[in-house]
Protein backbone atom coordinates (compact mmCIF):
# COMPACT_ATOMS: atom_id res chain seq x y z
CA UNK A 1 0.00 0.00 0.00
CA UNK A 2 1.42 3.17 -1.02
CA UNK A 3 1.82 5.93 1.56
CA UNK A 4 -0.77 8.46 2.00
CA UNK A 5 -1.80 11.52 4.61
CA UNK A 6 -4.97 12.94 5.49
CA UNK A 7 -4.48 15.59 2.81
CA UNK A 8 -4.09 13.37 0.21
CA UNK A 9 -7.22 11.49 1.21
CA UNK A 10 -9.00 14.56 1.48
CA UNK A 11 -7.39 15.55 -1.89
CA UNK A 12 -8.50 12.17 -3.57
CA UNK A 13 -12.17 12.70 -2.24
CA UNK A 14 -13.19 16.12 -3.69
CA UNK A 15 -11.17 15.03 -7.16
CA UNK A 16 -13.53 11.99 -6.77
CA UNK A 17 -16.73 14.36 -6.59
CA UNK A 18 -15.54 16.41 -9.01
CA UNK A 19 -12.27 15.92 -11.73
CA UNK A 20 -12.52 18.83 -12.95
CA UNK A 21 -12.46 21.07 -9.55
CA UNK A 22 -9.67 24.14 -9.84
CA UNK A 23 -6.69 23.87 -7.92
CA UNK A 24 -7.58 27.62 -6.46
CA UNK A 25 -11.26 26.03 -5.18
CA UNK A 26 -9.27 23.07 -4.02
CA UNK A 27 -6.77 25.19 -1.88
CA UNK A 28 -9.95 27.15 -0.53
CA UNK A 29 -11.99 23.91 0.47
CA UNK A 30 -8.90 22.61 1.51
CA UNK A 31 -7.47 25.17 3.53
CA UNK A 32 -3.82 24.40 1.80
CA UNK A 33 -1.59 26.18 -0.16
CA UNK A 34 -2.16 25.61 -3.70
CA UNK A 35 1.27 24.76 -5.09
CA UNK A 36 1.10 22.07 -2.43
CA UNK A 37 -1.85 20.79 -4.39
CA UNK A 38 -0.12 21.09 -7.64
CA UNK A 39 2.84 19.05 -6.19
CA UNK A 40 0.24 16.55 -4.68
CA UNK A 41 -1.63 15.84 -7.81
CA UNK A 42 1.64 15.66 -9.55
CA UNK A 43 3.00 13.21 -7.42
CA UNK A 44 -0.48 11.00 -7.10
CA UNK A 45 -0.73 10.51 -10.67
CA UNK A 46 3.11 9.36 -10.73
CA UNK A 47 2.75 6.44 -8.23
CA UNK A 48 -0.33 6.29 -10.24
CA UNK A 49 -2.87 6.77 -7.62
CA UNK A 50 -4.94 8.40 -9.34
CA UNK A 51 -5.54 6.54 -12.92
CA UNK A 52 -7.40 8.98 -14.93
CA UNK A 53 -9.44 12.53 -15.41
CA UNK A 54 -12.67 11.27 -16.50
CA UNK A 55 -16.62 12.70 -16.72
CA UNK A 56 -19.54 11.69 -15.11
CA UNK A 57 -22.11 11.82 -18.01
CA UNK A 58 -26.16 11.85 -17.50
CA UNK A 59 -26.85 9.50 -19.92
CA UNK A 60 -30.61 10.26 -19.08
CA UNK A 61 -30.12 13.70 -21.36
CA UNK A 62 -28.71 11.18 -23.79
CA UNK A 63 -32.05 9.53 -23.83
CA UNK A 64 -30.99 6.33 -21.74
CA UNK A 65 -33.66 6.25 -19.23
CA UNK A 66 -33.16 3.09 -17.94
CA UNK A 67 -29.94 1.39 -16.55
CA UNK A 68 -29.76 -1.72 -14.91
CA UNK A 69 -27.63 -4.65 -13.81
CA UNK A 70 -27.24 -7.97 -15.33
CA UNK A 71 -26.09 -11.24 -13.09
CA UNK A 72 -25.39 -13.80 -15.60
CA UNK A 73 -24.52 -17.22 -15.24
CA UNK A 74 -22.53 -18.70 -17.87
CA UNK A 75 -20.70 -22.07 -19.48
CA UNK A 76 -17.13 -21.44 -18.17
CA UNK A 77 -15.65 -22.93 -21.42
CA UNK A 78 -17.23 -20.33 -23.38
CA UNK A 79 -16.00 -17.48 -21.02
CA UNK A 80 -13.71 -15.50 -23.74
CA UNK A 81 -16.50 -16.06 -26.79
CA UNK A 82 -19.15 -14.84 -24.25
CA UNK A 83 -16.91 -11.99 -22.81
CA UNK A 84 -16.28 -11.17 -26.82
CA UNK A 85 -20.15 -10.88 -27.61
CA UNK A 86 -20.99 -8.35 -24.34
CA UNK A 87 -18.21 -6.38 -25.73
CA UNK A 88 -19.81 -6.00 -29.28
CA UNK A 89 -23.19 -5.51 -27.60
CA UNK A 90 -23.67 -1.68 -27.76
CA UNK A 91 -25.44 -1.39 -24.84
CA UNK A 92 -23.82 -2.56 -22.24
CA UNK A 93 -21.47 -0.61 -20.46
CA UNK A 94 -18.84 -2.44 -18.43
CA UNK A 95 -18.73 -6.13 -17.36
CA UNK A 96 -17.01 -7.40 -14.35
CA UNK A 97 -15.99 -10.74 -13.35
CA UNK A 98 -17.56 -11.55 -9.57
CA UNK A 99 -17.58 -14.22 -7.13
CA UNK A 100 -21.20 -15.21 -5.63
CA UNK A 101 -24.27 -16.55 -7.73
CA UNK A 102 -23.11 -15.37 -10.18
CA UNK A 103 -20.10 -15.38 -13.20
CA UNK A 104 -20.58 -11.59 -14.22
CA UNK A 105 -22.52 -8.58 -13.84
CA UNK A 106 -22.50 -6.44 -16.47
CA UNK A 107 -24.68 -2.73 -16.57
CA UNK A 108 -26.98 -2.11 -18.88
CA UNK A 109 -28.16 1.41 -20.58
CA UNK A 110 -31.52 1.79 -22.15
CA UNK A 111 -33.86 4.31 -23.59
CA UNK A 112 -36.99 2.47 -22.11
CA UNK A 113 -38.05 -0.94 -20.34
CA UNK A 114 -38.73 -2.63 -23.76
CA UNK A 115 -35.50 -2.05 -24.75
CA UNK A 116 -33.65 -3.53 -22.43
CA UNK A 117 -36.00 -6.37 -22.47
CA UNK A 118 -35.37 -6.31 -25.86
CA UNK A 119 -31.72 -6.22 -24.83
CA UNK A 120 -31.90 -9.01 -22.38
CA UNK A 121 -33.94 -11.32 -24.73
CA UNK A 122 -32.67 -10.71 -27.91
CA UNK A 123 -28.92 -10.05 -27.38
CA UNK A 124 -27.72 -11.28 -24.43
CA UNK A 125 -29.96 -14.48 -24.05
CA UNK A 126 -28.64 -15.41 -27.05
CA UNK A 127 -24.79 -15.75 -26.72
CA UNK A 128 -24.26 -19.14 -26.88
CA UNK A 129 -23.41 -20.23 -23.42
CA UNK A 130 -24.78 -17.85 -21.59
CA UNK A 131 -27.29 -20.16 -19.27
CA UNK A 132 -29.35 -17.35 -17.38
CA UNK A 133 -29.69 -14.24 -16.32
CA UNK A 134 -30.95 -11.68 -13.43
CA UNK A 135 -31.81 -8.19 -14.19
CA UNK A 136 -31.56 -5.58 -11.79
CA UNK A 137 -33.42 -2.30 -12.41
CA UNK A 138 -31.65 0.44 -11.08
CA UNK A 139 -34.38 2.75 -9.02
CA UNK A 140 -31.59 5.50 -7.30
CA UNK A 141 -28.65 6.24 -6.57
CA UNK A 142 -26.72 7.73 -3.82
CA UNK A 143 -23.12 8.03 -3.41
CA UNK A 144 -21.34 8.90 -0.11
CA UNK A 145 -18.17 9.44 1.13
CA UNK A 146 -15.42 6.79 -0.12
CA UNK A 147 -14.48 4.76 2.55
CA UNK A 148 -11.09 5.93 3.16
CA UNK A 149 -12.31 9.14 4.61
CA UNK A 150 -13.87 7.15 7.11
CA UNK A 151 -12.39 7.67 10.76
CA UNK A 152 -13.53 3.58 11.92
Amino acid sequence: MQHVDELDLRLLSELKKDGNISVPLLSKKLDTNASVLYSRIKRLLRKKMIKKFTIEIDEAQLGFQVKASVGINRDPKLKDSIHSELMKTAEVDHICEVTGRFDIIISVLAKDLEQLHSVIIEKIGRIEGIQNTETFVELEKTDKEPVYLSKN
